[in-house]
């Protein structure tokens, strides 16, 4: 038995497909949006097809952007003889709230996961070779997660880079096994980014 009418239950179905939303989670978002006048709630759709529309990969590291480069690869401010190798740009925004990286990144957009059937073809890993490749890079720091998939791939990418003669560094674990570098806290990936090591 349907309880909603029916574009109410397409809303609560459009929220739920959100990651980390629920049922009862959706229902009170639904029920938010329909209480807001109707030109906040045209705003809001206006908002979400724009960033959809107007939001690109960065053709140098694969940020999310609305230029290309991105700002941080196109400021003169950065440091361009860095990269930080990360798994998704949320990892990108961890980072710069941490103020204390001046370097560039590199998003690699997923991690090897041979259980999930994503092998190193499956990421962003050819553009960071050719990036390396051209010589102005002295050191590559490998900040995936510290779980099993993103070991398995900073090692993986540290075993292509040796030969390149690029130093590679690997964060420190600050962080915790298994934990997301989007919900650590400034200290711990300030202390993590201070502490990375050679591999």
């Amino acid at each position: 038995m349907d309880y909603y009418a029916l574009p109410v239950q397409r809303l609560i179905e459009e929220f739920e497909k959100l990651p980390g939303i629920g049922r009862k989670t959706a229902q009170r978002l639904a029920f938010h949006v329909l209480n807001l006048p109707e030109e906040k709630v045209v705003g809001f759709a206006k908002a979400l097809v724009e960033a959809k529309r107007k939001t690109i990969a960065c053709s140098v590291c694969g940020n999310l952007t609305d230029t290309d480069p991105c700002r941080i690869c196109g400021s003169e401010k950065r440091d361009h003889s860095v990269i930080c190798v990360v798994q998704s740009p949320r990892d990108v925004v961890a980072m710069e709230r941490v103020r204390e990286y001046k370097g560039l990144y590199h998003v690699l957009n997923g991690l090897i996961s041979p259980l999930d059937g994503t092998g190193p073809d499956d990421i962003n890993i050819k553009s960071l070779i050719n990036r390396v490749a051209q010589g102005k890079i002295t050191e590559v720091i490998l900040a995936t997660n510290p779980n099993v998939e993103g070991e398995a791939t900073a090692v993986y990418i540290s075993k292509i880079l040796k030969p390149m003669g690029v130093k590679t560094t690997r964060i420190a674990q600050g962080i915790a096994v298994g934990g997301d570098l989007e919900y650590a806290d400034e200290v711990t990936l300030y202390k993590s980014l201070e502490g990375r090591r050679e591999i």
